[in-house]
């Protein structure tokens, strides 16, 4: 740890989608070093860490969507007093609809240090394996949790020409796909990516209506979807 003279750092990490694998030689090191370590899930830290054979040293404070603007203050004192925080949420990159963005907003206004350990994310993962063009693309996060303004949402997205990347759950990933294709049209390209880097992962492409069609008749897992842009030619012979 340092010292109040010498500000600590916050470092973010990314996290295993799915393999845990993946997970980098330096991801390792910081969690046995961090003098504290925000975690989305706490029991998913002791998870990864287990099969990871790390033995954290540093405090541990669960760091959740619900929680964390009440954490910014205390975790800021820590970095003022000398220490390392890392900061890993469930899977993926922090601050990417995940927690984070607060907490690295707050030590930007301090003007304390901020570094990241680059590894999984389930956008660019999506958007590699997908074989739509992704030399522009846009990430939108969640759509909408209800028909109405998902609707909307989907046809602000009408004349956009870059991919599009968006995550949804499993239990809306239906109603979802069929929202999009009322909004943009039934023929639009897309592809749904499920459990990426995962034992069952699963890459399903074809057109909007092809793919709530196929989610109509039920889906489990963690789904990332990658939208063609419009104005983009179908995909020649997709393996579907």
């Amino acid at each position: 740890m340092g010292s109040p003279d010498d500000p600590g750092r916050l470092v973010l990490a990314a996290t295993p989608l799915g393999d845990f694998g993946d997970a980098s030689p330096r991801l390792v090191e910081m969690l046995a070093t961090a003098d504290v370590i925000a975690a989305e899930d706490t029991r998913h830290l002791r998870t990864l860490t287990g099969v990871l054979g790390v033995n954290p040293t540093g405090r541990v404070i669960s760091f959740y969507d619900a929680v964390e603007a009440a954490r910014v203050p205390g975790l800021l004192a820590a970095l003022r007093s000398g220490s390392t925080v890392l900061l890993v949420t469930d899977a993926g990159m922090p601050s990417v609809s995940d927690p984070g963005y607060r907490l690295v907003a707050a030590c930007v206004a301090e003007d304390l240090p901020v570094t990241c350990l680059p590894g999984p994310s389930a956008v660019l993962t999506a958007l590699a394996v997908a074989g739509l063009p992704g030399r522009r693309f846009c990430f939108d996060g969640f759509p909408p949790r209800k028909s109405g303004p998902r609707r909307r949402w989907f046809a602000a997205l009408a004349g956009e020409t870059r991919t599009c990347v968006f995550f949804e759950s499993p239990h809306r990933l239906a109603e979802s796909l069929a929202d999009a294709a009322a909004a943009l049209g039934g023929g639009r390209e897309a592809v749904v990516c499920k459990d990426l880097t995962k034992r069952y992962e699963d890459v399903r492409r074809g057109t909007l209506a092809e793919l709530a069609e196929w989610a109509a008749a039920g889906v489990r897992g963690e789904f990332t979807v990658v939208l063609a842009g419009a104005g983009e030619p179908p995909v020649a012979a997709a393996p579907r």
